[in-house]
């Protein structure tokens, strides 16, 4: 009983924190969730059960963007190539020793983090979309299938094309949709999700979306770049946990 508890306390607090930086920033739910829950489980288990609530969440920022339809003839190379990457990657989140998958985890959190503390600006011109979009997209698949984590390199990619603010983050919310299905399909194929797990994370859309609210709020009464800078900073310490377990257990 007492487990249960500290373990219904663990997954409300994560998908709140979780909920609050997708809030503020518009991303991260998934990153966040992976990075908290990855220190008490295997990251195979951490991300079956945030699929549901980043489903819900990244649909729902999908849909409250300018052009579903537009969004989906530029990138669905893109899409493609994440779903197959992603579900392929996936084995290796469910094969590779927990610790080992936890310390690629940690690594991808880090890379992220100061990528986007230095934030290089990057521009991708169009004639080089037509190519680099399945790759970027493949690139990214293996990645969020081997670690859970759905942003290298598709966040700094989708920032290098030239779009709008609000089309930027409605790609974004495009990219973490169908990389949320694609890891679905990849645990359920690898036998790594399970109904219970389902249940629990359907759960977990409450505190997420809670979070979410809460976050919105906050931004409105902050600075979002203060936000986010000491977010990234959290990133990368949680990253350096993450990954300091091969060595130091």
């Amino acid at each position: 009983m007492h487990d249960s508890v500290l373990f219904i306390l663990l997954l409300t607090g994560t998908f709140l924190a979780a909920g609050l930086v997708k809030g503020v920033t518009g991303m991260g739910l998934p990153t966040v969730a992976m990075g908290l829950l990855g220190t008490v489980m295997s990251p195979a288990a951490a991300a079956a059960l945030l699929v549901i609530p980043s489903f819900v969440t990244n649909a729902w920022q999908l849909f409250t963007g300018p052009s579903v339809s537009r969004l989906l003839r530029r990138l669905w190379p893109m899409m493609l190539c994440i779903v197959l990457g992603t579900v392929g990657g996936a084995a290796l989140l469910v094969a590779v020793n927990p610790v080992w998958s936890g310390f690629g985890l940690g690594l991808a959190l880090i890379i992220y983090a100061i990528y986007a503390l230095t934030a290089p600006k990057l521009t991708v011109p169009p004639t080089a979309e037509k190519w680099l979009s399945p790759l970027i997209g493949l690139t990214t698949g293996l990645v969020t299938g081997a670690t859970g984590v759905f942003v290298m390199p598709a966040v700094p990619y989708l920032g290098s094309l030239n779009m709008g603010r609000e089309e930027l983050v409605q790609a974004l919310g495009l990219s973490f949709t169908f990389s949320t299905v694609a890891l679905a399909l990849g645990l359920f194929f690898n036998d790594a999700l399970q109904v219970s797990q389902v249940g629990i994370s359907t759960l977990a859309i409450v505190p997420a979306l809670i979070g979410m609210w809460i976050g919105q709020w906050v931004r409105l009464r902050i600075s979002p770049a203060r936000f986010r800078q000491c977010f990234l900073i959290f990133l990368v310490v949680l990253g350096l946990e993450l990954a300091s377990h091969p060595f130091f257990s």
